[in-house]
């Protein structure tokens, strides 16, 4: 049985301090009495890294054996069917705590990290990994977390349990996009919608499609997200548009990076011999930190593999422009 009462009590004794304290002690304390999140954090410090320039971007590559879980996932139906739902309450591991949020959601150590701090945040109810209607919890939960950068990945789109709603979160100042939006990209980046209430931007330093909301307000958020929602296309086997999802809350302000997509896994997945590359790109990747969970991927991998990547799993540039030209003419 998992420790679910524990998180009722965790949530009335500590309501002096903030969210954010809160979760990070959460934190301290999964590390100090369940082995599996100390052995994969402590290992994090031992993790190899290094940069590479991608279309003009720098990008960060992290070898972390720990994330074969998710990058060799199988997320076809019949296996989905055969396993256990991981995020499902009544399935947690003995040890696992968590803190109670909003209207439905429960925060959870992530025990196989990428960041130095990362969390999960699955929906109380098993339902399906959908974000058309969860756009609002997105915000709130980047809101209250203020100190953490909030990623979705669509159930065809790097998720690694697609059938149970759920959100990621990692400190900032971890993914480049995210670390140097401020003083870099933002001034880089070109304007096609500049509204009192929201500012969009294309990311075309990027080689692959990215746009940029920013708001004060949450409800032109959802407004102007819905748009972009329904000008994408549904793929036959998805059960929505393809897309990440990276979001923040700084000084006030709602920043929301949407990235469409057109692919899951890229051929380097599926290739034999020297030709493969367990890469299975989901938000983190698409926000600068290229996760390689084998060693002679991270040793092998260029800044042209990942370019060629990106391009094969984003949306077509003549697509994105049309995507930018319908949305500016809004």
């Amino acid at each position: 049985m998992n420790q679910y009462p524990k998180n009722e009590e965790l949530s009335s004794c500590c309501q002096s301090d903030s969210l954010m304290d809160r979760v990070y002690n959460l934190l301290e304390r999964q590390i100090a009495v369940w082995e599996l999140p100390k052995r994969n954090y402590t290992s994090l410090d031992k993790v190899e890294t290094k940069t590479l320039k991608v279309g003009g971007v720098e990008m960060m590559v992290q070898f972390n054996p720990s994330r074969i879980v998710s990058s060799a996932a199988k997320v076809d139906a019949a296996s989905i069917k055969e396993r256990k739902c991981f995020l499902c309450k009544a399935h947690l591991p003995q040890e696992q705590e968590g803190i109670p949020f909003g209207d439905g959601y429960l925060i959870l150590v992530n025990p196989f990290p990428i960041f130095p701090k990362h969390f999960t945040i699955p929906a109380l109810e098993h339902t399906d990994q959908l974000i058309r209607t969860r756009l609002g919890d997105m915000l709130d939960v980047a809101k209250a977390l203020d100190g953490c950068v909030i990623f979705y990945n669509g159930p065809k789109c790097g998720a690694s349990a697609p059938d149970h709603m759920h959100f990621q979160a990692g400190n900032r100042g971890f993914l480049p996009l995210e670390k140097n939006w401020n003083s870099v990209y933002r001034e880089q980046a070109a304007v096609i919608v500049d509204r009192p209430e929201i500012k969009v931007s294309r990311l075309p330093y990027y080689s692959h499609a990215a746009l940029a909301l920013e708001s004060a307000d949450k409800e032109p958020m959802l407004q102007l997200f819905e748009k972009i929602y329904t000008l994408l296309a549904v793929p036959q086997d998805s059960p929505e548009p393809m897309l990440n999802l990276l979001c923040r809350f700084d000084d006030g302000l709602w920043t929301l990076w949407v990235f469409p997509r057109k692919l899951h896994r890229p051929r380097q997945y599926f290739a034999e011999g020297d030709d493969n590359l367990l890469i299975s790109p989901a938000s983190v990747d698409l926000g600068g930190v290229f996760i390689t969970p084998l060693q002679k991927d991270f040793e092998k991998i260029t800044s042209n593999d990942i370019e060629d990547i990106l391009r094969q799993i984003s949306m077509d540039a003549d697509e994105f422009d049309l995507l930018c030209s319908r949305l500016a003419a809004e």
